[in-house]
């Protein structure tokens, strides 16, 4: 059983829990999932104008049983769920660790799913959110029930070193195991079929080097310096780029948009300051020339793993565990954080990558693969021993 976030409050977490569930279904598991629905009041959520929105064409696999979903406040969600989870008896259990906002769910479900004897393992893609941790209230809490999550916990697992690093300085894992497993690519953007040839959304001119900034704009996420670094360009220079910026702001980080207004090749910048749908989102894809991502710190960066899919040119900082995770993908360029005169050092050179597609190396099949060992040492059977047969969809 995964449990996860759901569609409702779109994000990449969402994408990776239903990738993740479809992925080990596809391994032939019996796979089931939990998702949470609402996270917190609707009016508290920095993308709250998009909530319940359509925005991806992403869907669940038959084969999975789905509970959708978990309320903040419980009632009667909570109790659905329960009575899911009993009728549906998982040996394991996957929580998707990401925001303190689910913790009081995820140990209502974890003592539950301990009840009915199944393990638990839990898989971090962020240890601490630094935006959630600056709300009142919100350490303490984040503190006390997270580290209660943790102690019903069997296992780990994490995308980098640096996570599992991070993960020992937070919290006492003793002997548990903690697995690396890699990113699953997020490669369904383009699958849904549509006329040919797919459109593309491009203001840049032909012939230009067009980059791609896309995500929810936050401060850590270091946008303002890709503008800075874009107006380190001579006018002689620029003249063969065009910068793309697709994204939604949170936490009211509004100095990237200020820049870019106050931008001196404001009329060489694309700004698209919303959340949009995956159709639109590859459109911008299908448009780009290299992605840029100057992050000032990260764990792991779905937006990377889409730029891996597409095969583009990626300029990031190294940081966090993204030069890990990426590490086999050839097309990636690293340069250090904070530093726009790098970066600008970096736009400088992919005019000579135009066209150029990169191998993705990663795969889900891999992912599955990896949580097959992993669900095979926690059950103490062979890989063939550890699954069950798919089942009937019960949802």
């Amino acid at each position: 059983m995964v449990i996860g976030s759901g569609t409702r409050f779109l994000s990449g977490i969402s994408v990776y829990t239903l990738r993740l569930a479809n992925a080990l279904a596809g391994s032939a598991m019996r796979v089931s999932l939990v998702t949470m629905r609402q996270l917190l009041p609707t009016r508290l959520y920095p993308g709250k104008d998009r909530v319940g929105s359509e925005l991806t064409d992403l869907r669940r696999d038959p084969r999975v049983s789905v509970f959708d979903g978990v309320d903040w406040y419980w009632l009667p969600s909570m109790l659905r769920a329960a009575l899911f989870v009993r009728r549906q008896r998982p040996e394991v259990v996957v929580l998707q660790w990401w925001s303190g906002t689910v913790l009081h769910s995820y140990f209502a479900l974890g003592v539950l799913a301990r009840l009915l004897g199944a393990r638990i393992v839990i898989e971090f893609h962020e240890v601490l959110d630094t935006g959630e941790l600056r709300l009142p209230l919100v350490k303490p809490y984040s503190k006390l029930i997270g580290s209660a999550v943790v102690r019903l916990a069997d296992a780990f697992v994490v995308h980098s070193e640096f996570d599992r690093d991070l993960l020992a300085a937070h919290y006492r894992l003793g002997a548990r195991p903690t697995t690396i497993v890699r990113h699953g690519p997020y490669d369904h953007y383009g699958s849904k079929p549509v006329p040919a040839p797919r459109p593309v959304l491009r203001e840049a001119p032909e012939g230009v080097c067009n980059l791609l900034f896309f995500g929810v704009i936050r401060p850590f996420k270091g946008l303002e310096d890709l503008v800075d670094a874009f107006d380190l360009l001579s006018p002689e220079e620029v003249q063969g780029f065009w910068l793309t910026v697709v994204g939604e702001t949170w936490e009211g980080w509004t100095l990237p948009a200020q820049k870019i207004a106050a931008s001196r090749y404001r009329d060489r910048i694309t700004f698209v300051n919303r959340y949009v749908h995956d159709t639109e989102l590859d459109g911008h894809l299908g448009g780009a020339d290299a992605v840029v991502l100057p992050y000032h710190r990260s764990s792991i960066s779905g937006p990377l793993h889409v730029a891996i899919s597409y095969g583009l040119p990626v300029v990031m900082t190294s940081v966090g565990g993204n030069a890990e995770a990426a590490a086999s993908y050839e097309g990636l360029r690293l340069i250090p954080p904070n530093d726009p005169a790098a970066i600008a050092a970096a736009i400088r050179e992919l005019p000579a990558l135009m066209g150029r597609r990169f191998r993705n190396p990663y795969s889900w099949d891999a992912t599955a693969e990896a949580y097959r060992r992993v669900v095979a040492g926690l059950l103490g059977t062979e890989d063939e021993e550890a699954v069950e047969a798919p089942r009937e969809n019960a949802a």
